[in-house]
């Protein structure tokens, strides 16, 4: 039986260097504080660098390390800043690609403009990604990455083609990267999250100044809910938990797989 020692070792991060994008805000955020809690210095990067300061600043205030950077994810040459701001922390041994964007049309309608921007953030941003942390967790002997997919590859819904065209490319990218790299120490799985609150999901319940309209949240959330076999809709920090499981020594012997906290909503 294990002991309370070991289980804690398992979880235990202390010492590592993480990098996670999209931490201003949401999944990313809540991804970014836990893997601090467990031991991590985190690189907090965004899009947004109020945001990911903000992030870096409540790990920080809360006694750990962390930096928040502006990053741009679609950018390929971003990547490469981050592994050396990692490495300036002592190392890479986590990377979590959790920034997003979505875009919602019917298919016949789908713009060529917001297929463009989805790919650009959620298939090459994460691509990108993959690509340095490797090459950087080969050289140094391994390492966990963690791509952040979604539920809307498992199940379909109307209006989110784009959305889960990238995110299903995202998980196929993980079990080929996972498979290429495994041999050099290196763990590559994927997130797919169900319906979280967040800020991109909000987008259903706020009013035109940018405010959540609770009324209209509960009607949006409490269907959803009901419909979970669990009953309720996700937190951050299910997910923020579930990255932490596969960065750290507790899933040594899983790659290429892919989490799907969901409440029940999608078993595959």
């Amino acid at each position: 039986m294990a002991s309370g020692q070991m289980v804690g070792q398992a979880f235990d991060l202390n010492g590592k260097v993480a990098v996670v994008t999209g931490a201003g805000s949401g999944l990313g955020r809540s991804s970014a504080e836990i893997l601090a809690d467990a031991g991590c210095a985190v690189i907090c990067a965004d899009v947004d660098r109020e945001s990911a300061e903000a992030t870096a600043a409540v790990i920080g205030a809360a006694g750990g390390t962390a930096a928040g950077v502006a990053a741009d994810v679609a950018d390929q040459t971003v990547h490469g800043h981050l592994v050396e701001l990692a490495k300036s922390f002592g190392g890479l041994d986590v990377w979590v690609n959790s920034a997003g964007v979505m875009a919602e049309d019917k298919v016949l309608d789908l713009a060529e403009s917001d297929l463009d921007r989805l790919i650009a953030v959620n298939l090459k941003g994460t691509l990108f990604g993959c690509q340095a942390a490797g090459r950087q967790m080969a050289a140094s002997g391994g390492g966990s990455i963690v791509n952040m997919s979604s539920a809307a590859m498992l199940v379909p819904s109307p209006r989110v083609a784009a959305y889960a065209m990238t995110k299903g490319a995202v998980v196929q990218l993980t079990r080929i990267m996972a498979l290429e790299v495994g041999k050099l120490g290196v763990r590559v799985n994927a997130i797919a999250p169900g319906f979280v609150p967040t800020k991109m999901t909000s987008r259903y319940y706020l009013r035109p100044d940018g405010t959540e309209d609770e009324a209209m949240k509960a009607a949006v959330l409490e269907p959803m809910a009901k419909f979970a076999p669990l009953k309720r809709v996700g937190e951050p920090a299910d997910i923020g938990f579930a990255v932490l499981y596969l960065a750290s020594p507790a899933s040594s012997y899983v790659t290429g797989q892919i989490l799907s906290p969901n409440g029940g909503m999608a078993m595959h």
